[in-house]
């Protein structure tokens, strides 16, 4: 990484180099010329080489007393000639360098992040070629794991050896893979060794140095430096030509690194340092024991020859069943095999004090793979730590979430032989949720962690700023925090959220209507027995509704509200499998899974990258999946209670109902259940039977007192309360109290009913129903649109208004106060009287929003505004023909209004459905013809008539006639010149399309005549068969895309048109003036008691909690079959048996592994016998033995 100069001017001042100050001659050299540090005399200084009586005193050379330290000549940026690379740090140090001041250089002024892993590599520096699958291993193992995890690697950083094939894997994975992070690379090489090192001293510092790295003939002394690695330290002992030089240092630096913090989402962890063994001669076992000596667990890579396989092999044998201190004698045979120049005893010596730490020794062997290296790696991590209590391997923990590998986790950590603690997993909870890690918070969960004592508002506010910085949900709670209205300072862009933030952008994308808010509350916070926890200071952030803080969510009640806030975190940061989780473990399933659609959908909307978008749309699906799914369970189980769920307001959502949700969020699949049609067709019929004949119904209309006869048929008034008596014995004997007593069942609030006459109740029992208000309506404005009929054909007339007309005027002013009253009292359906109860007030402006997104709606104030306006034109003088225009077109408008009321009809409804459809279609197809039509019409115009200039024939004849043409209509006699009548189109008397004089505008130009017939020909085929055509497999897409869906389109709007008729009083217009002025006085007198929400129940709390048990339990029984449908699957079928056979595999490979040990057994064990064999008979010769003797024992033969 390139530093400016003036960044690393300070080097010199902290940094030093060393020179030999005295010089102990080197009894191997023949001359005496050559120091014992490498140097020759003549590279000393004069005091070093003068100082005849210390040389003479002193035959050892050491580099701490006989070195001096100066400042470092050699630093800056290294530039490769010829690498095509960018140019790398590097920096010559004194071996004795404290490693924290090499650190901070690494992570402050050269910008390398902190390393989540540093993996030190170790090996033989003459390995010239390395064997396939160890390069495999270091390019797609090590450089792999370290582009994953964020790791350093640090090797030699010479172009030899394993630094060579080490730099050669991170040339060829970084050039393989597209982007993502860099791997970092550090080369700790000794400076006495670099080649062509005089390039890089400069005392003020190389920006950059010109390395040759490359070109001079291979001496074995020197060696030149790696171009593949992102930094080099340089290590300068005061020696020339040694390797090892670097040794101490770099062990320190390893050991002090090991020591630090690193982030993981914005926390910190101890790193990580691992040593791998790759090869390596005998002087490796010496940096393995020191390393093992610092506590640093170490990989052995078998199979790569040397100190490697020595090492594994010894640890191997150490680990099998019977060793001991027998064993001595065939580790010694080992060391001699693979060093057969070294001290057998030394490095035995040394292989024994590495065995004593034998915890920190891991075996990596071919078989394992590349892919598995990240496993080995964590594996190596704790069983290093050799510990069981749970706070030794929290780091390694959370390295498990980085790298997301929970396998891992559950085989080393989660064995059962830890004893884990809730608070011992809540940094790791942590992790896995800002890094979206959901295996994992499923595993820490499961394993006792306490969710209720994790989840603080300052951790909750801390999971909303993990949101990236150009996300949809930044740049929202960006916005709310600058437009929160407090006398606070905005927060910056990069500033933490706070919560009441995040409650306004879910007021902003809800609305009034089901938006959860997070509000500061002063005074202690509310926890039920489950979850209690103590706060600090005097302000709390809660998750509460909309309504007043004494009335307390019930989901904070049951304990749930740390899952609904996790919930609402998922859905805004778009976690899917984080969302899916939390709603499996949270409660209200059927109305979050409805909410959470809605959500996902608004958001989808709002998104501005197609990507991001078509994942909430895909998740919002799968919620709307589970939605319809879990309800049917519950109405498969209970069909009363699922019509009390679908009814019951939920205090997380703004007490708005699954009805109203699933509206919201457009899920038609949700409507199209059995359990919400019949829901609707019961509140459709009101307390009739739904049964009941059209027929009867009609006749009863028309003569009400057939309603006292048994023509109608009412439902029996004790029928609800038997049904709820039923359906709430489950419920104790849920909780184990038995069956329930009439007496103990609580009264759901339903609207009351008042103890009347069976002759009254009959009475308002028919004319309070829904299918009859819809019955009147129909009638009543059939009626209406005969009467304007009538007065547009008849009596619209000039003169002053007669009755009739009049009549019309005040039914026309009846159906004004009715849309009035929709549109202002919102109590035609809107979610937003939900947010605290029935009746209550909202804004006007969103009760106006909510009344004119509903496009028939529209309709009727587009139908009104033309009558007014056109009853306006008619009263005012001089303007009647144009209030006639106006009214005869507004007739048009208010009988297309008819196709809102026939969409209750199953049979006419899909089909008005399909039809809505394809008029979208039809307005593409008029962009084409529209295009077509004017290139035809003004060309053809233009080259008949190019002397007309009469404006209103000329638009006639390019719009009108071309579009009469496509129906067949070619008035030939007046394109065709051939076919034209002789007449005369001239100023002049007698002169006919060719005139001497001025010519008319009527004239028809002769020349190009035949273009007009060709251009005719060729519009008619593109028009009548292009274009046509092109409509017709339009419509024929639609209606096959549609036909389909049409009954979902169809059962969503019959909740919409239910709804309607629900809230409409009983009388039909114009006799609805009288319901209108009885609401009128009610609202005055602010008399409020009668307003009843029939598409809603209010339950008592302890009703509710049973009710909200019946829906977990549920909930689990769906979960658990559709984990069970889902085990049963091919694909879970397949993978099992994947799992089976590599278990077999392994399970042979040990099985292998036991038969040569067997083997190997029994080898010995025959040698042993013919050993003493030998020695039964040489004693049987011996004269030791008194003649006459017992024979020694004849062996057993064979048993037959």
């Amino acid at each position: 990484m390139v530093v400016p100069e003036k960044e690393q001017g300070w080097i010199p001042k902290i940094f030093k180099k060393k020179t030999c100050t005295t010089f102990i001659v080197d009894l191997t050299d023949p001359g005496g010329t050559l120091c014992q540090c490498g140097h020759p005399r003549r590279d000393h200084l004069s005091v070093a080489v003068e100082d005849a009586f210390g040389a003479a005193v002193v035959t050892v050379w050491d580099s701490d007393l006989h070195t001096t330290e100066k400042p470092t000549d050699a630093y800056g940026d290294l530039d490769f000639q010829g690498a095509g690379r960018k140019a790398s740090n590097f920096l010559r140090l004194s071996d004795r360098t404290d490693p924290a001041t090499v650190y901070n250089l690494v992570t402050h002024t050269w910008g390398f992040r902190a390393p989540n892993l540093v993996v030190s590599v170790l090996g033989g520096s003459g390995v010239s070629i390395l064997q396939t699958w160890l390069q495999d291993l270091l390019r797609s193992g090590l450089v792999r794991a370290a582009q994953s995890t964020g790791a350093w690697i640090v090797t030699g950083g010479l172009h030899t050896g394993i630094g060579r094939h080490v730099g050669v894997a991170v040339r060829d994975h970084q050039t393989a893979s597209s982007g993502g992070t860099k791997v970092v690379a550090m080369g700790v090489a000794p400076w006495g060794v670099v080649r062509n090192r005089e390039t890089l001293t400069n005392p003020k510092g190389s920006f950059p140095a010109h390395y040759r790295w490359r070109g001079d003939p291979e001496d074995g002394v020197q060696f030149p430096l790696d171009y593949n690695y992102s930094a080099f330290f340089l290590v300068d002992d005061g020696t020339h030509g040694r390797l090892g030089g670097e040794n101490r240092f770099r062990l320190r630096f390893e050991s002090y690194i090991a020591q630090q913090k690193t982030g993981v989402g914005g926390t910190g962890i101890d790193i990580p340092v691992l040593l791998l063994l790759i090869g390596g001669n005998e002087k490796m076992l010496k940096r393995i024991e020191n390393a093992t000596q610092a506590q640093l667990p170490c990989l052995l890579v078998a199979g790569s020859g040397g100190a490697a396989d020595c090492l594994a092999e010894i640890l191997e044998d150490t680990l099998a069943p019977g060793s001991g201190g027998g064993r001595r004698g065939e580790a010694r045979d080992w060391i001699r095999r693979f060093f057969p120049k070294g001290d057998p005893e030394v490095l035995q010596a040394q292989v024994e004090r590495i065995m004593t730490r034998k915890e920190l020794l891991t075996v990596y062997s071919s078989e394992d793979g590349p892919e598995e290296f990240e496993t080995i790696v964590l594996r190596a991590l704790v069983k290093a730590c050799g510990s069981s209590e749970a706070s030794a391997y929290l780091d390694e923990l959370r390295l498990a979430v980085a790298w997301n590998r929970v396998d891992i986790a559950q085989s080393e950590l989660f064995r059962g032989d830890i004893q884990w603690r809730s608070v011992h997993l809540e940094a790791s909870l942590m992790d896995a949720l800002l890094n979206d890690r959901h295996e994992f918070v499923r595993l820490l969960i499961s394993h006792g962690l306490s969710l209720c004592h994790f989840l603080t508002p300052t951790r909750l506010a801390q999971l909303y700023s993990a949101a990236p910085p150009n996300s949809l949900i930044r740049s929202l709670l960006d916005q709310a925090s600058h437009g929160t209205g407090t006398k606070t300072p905005a927060p910056k862009p990069s500033a933490e959220p706070r919560l009441p933030d995040v409650g306004q952008v879910l007021l902003m994308l809800l609305g009034e209507m089901c938006a959860p808010r997070y509000h500061w509350v002063t005074g202690e916070p509310h926890h039920d027995h489950d979850c209690r926890e103590s706060h600090h200071g005097g302000e709390n952030t809660h998750l509460l509704s909309v309504r007043a803080t004494s009335e307390l969510m019930l989901d904070a009640v049951l304990g749930q509200t740390p899952w609904s806030d996790l919930f609402l975190w998922a859905l805004l940061l778009n976690r899917a499998q984080m969302a899916l989780y939390f709603w499996e473990m949270g409660s209200n399933a059927v109305a979050s899974a409805l909410g959470a659609c809605l959500l996902l959908r608004v958001l989808a909307r709002l998104e501005y990258e197609a990507e991001e978008a078509a994942r909430r749309k895909d998740l919002a699906a799968k919620f709307e999946g589970l939605g319809v799914d879990l309800f049917g369970e519950c109405y498969r189980n209970s069909e009363d209670r699922a019509a009390h769920l679908l009814l019951r307001r939920c205090p997380f959502w703004g007490d708005a109902t699954c009805l109203q949700l699933a509206m919201q969020a457009d899920a038609r699949a949700f409507f199209a259940q059995d359990g919400v049609q019949s829901l609707l067709t019961q509140k459709w019929w009101g307390e009739m039977d739904s049964t009941t004949p059209i027929w009867a119904l009609v006749l009863a209309f028309f003569c009400p007192p057939l309603i006292y006869t048994n023509l109608i048929t009412f439902r029996k008034s004790d029928e609800e309360f038997t049904q709820k008596d039923l359906a709430f014995d489950m419920d104790r004997g849920l909780n184990g109290e038995g069956p329930a007593r009439p007496a103990d069942i609580p009264v759901m609030s339903l609207p009351s009913r008042r103890r009347c006459s069976p002759h009254f109740s009959r009475w308002s029992q028919f004319w309070g129903a829904p299918v009859t208000a819809f019955m009147g309506n129909v009638v009543s404005y059939l009626l209406f649109l005969l009467l304007f009929a009538r007065v547009l054909l008849i009596d619209f007339q000039p003169t002053p208004p007669g009755a009739l007309e009049l009549l019309l005027y005040f039914w026309a002013f009846t159906l004004l106060c009715e849309e009035l009253r929709q549109g202002l009292g919102g109590d035609w359906g809107s979610l937003a009287t939900g947010g605290r109860g029935p009746g209550s007030s909202q804004p006007l402006r969103y009760r106006l929003h909510l009344y004119l997104t509903d496009t028939w709606n529209q309709c009727d104030l587009v139908a009104l505004t033309f009558f007014l306006l056109g009853v306006g034109c008619r009263l005012t003088p001089g303007l009647y023909e144009l209030g006639r225009t106006v009214l005869c077109l507004d007739f048009m408008v208010f009988t297309l209004r008819l196709l809102h009321i026939f969409t209750v009809n199953k049979q006419l409804g899909p089909k008005i459905v399909i039809v809505n459809k394809m008029m979208k279609d039809v307005f593409f197809f008029l962009f084409f013809l529209g295009v077509w039509l004017v290139a035809y019409g003004v060309a053809t115009e233009g080259l008949l008539r190019p002397q007309d200039q009469d404006l209103p024939k000329i638009l006639r004849r390019v719009f009108y006639r071309p579009y009469l043409q496509i129906f067949g209509q070619i008035p030939q006699e007046d394109m065709d010149v051939a076919l034209m009548e002789h007449v005369n189109c001239s100023s002049e008397l007698g002169f006919w399309a060719r005139p001497s004089g001025p010519q008319a505008g009527s004239c028809v130009s002769l020349y190009a005549n035949w273009l007009v017939v060709l251009l005719l020909v060729i519009f008619l085929l593109v028009a009548n068969i292009v274009l046509v055509n092109l409509l017709i497999a339009m419509f024929s897409y639609t209606f096959g895309k549609v036909q389909g869906n049409s009954d979902l389109y169809w059962k969503a709007q019959r909740y919409s048109l239910i709804r309607e008729f629900h809230s409409r009083p009983a009388l039909a217009p114009p006799f609805i003036i009288i319901s209108h002025v009885c609401l009128l006085i009610q609202r005055l007198s602010k008399h409020r008691g009668g307003s009843q929400d029939n598409f809603r129940v209010h339950l008592p709390k302890e009703t509710e909690r049973e009710l909200l048990t019946w829906e977990s339990v549920q909930k689990e029984n769906f979960l658990l079959a559709r984990a069970r449908d889902k085990r049963e699957s091919d694909s879970e079928r397949l993978k099992r048996t994947s799992q089976k056979v590599d278990t077999a595999l392994k399970q042979l490979r040990q099985i292998r592994e036991y038969e040569q040990r067997l083997k190997g057994l029994e080898q010995e064990v025959q040698h042993c016998s013919r050993v003493l064999d030998w020695v039964a008979k040489a004693l049987s010769r011996s004269a030791l033995l008194p003649p006459g003797g017992d024979p020694p024992p004849i062996p057993p033969g064979p048993k037959d």
